[in-house]
């Protein structure tokens, strides 16, 4: 049997310690900064896309939604100053692409697709 004496000296000054990975302190988990504010162009472009959608722009003749998306990004450049001429021409084209109607598949498309 070693004496307790023993014992406290290898914990203490155990020779192998400098060997072994060094203890990492639990700080506790990463901390999570939360969800960030979007910036405003996010929220124009989410805004826009929503009035797509309420609106029913999608199915809309093209002079109609033409007609829609002037009078809507005029809106939203008043609403959303802080966007600059290139952000506002980016969110027309989004809207644009987004009002676009989905397109069919034919049926050339169909049959290579199987």
């Amino acid at each position: 049997m070693i004496a307790p004496t023993i014992w406290l000296y290898l914990l203490d000054f155990n020779p192998f310690a400098h060997y072994m990975a060094k203890q990492q302190r639990n700080s506790g988990a990463r901390r999570y900064a939360g969800p960030t504010e979007p910036s405003p162009f996010e929220q124009a472009r989410d805004e826009l896309f929503q009035h797509i959608m309420r609106c029913g722009v999608v199915g809309a003749a093209p002079e109609h939604a033409e007609e829609w998306f002037a009078e809507t990004i005029k809106y939203m450049s008043e609403r959303f100053p802080e966007l600059s001429e290139q952000q506002i021409e980016e969110l027309k084209t989004l809207g644009l692409r987004f009002a676009q109607p989905p397109k069919s598949r034919t049926e050339s498309n169909a049959a290579s697709a199987a």
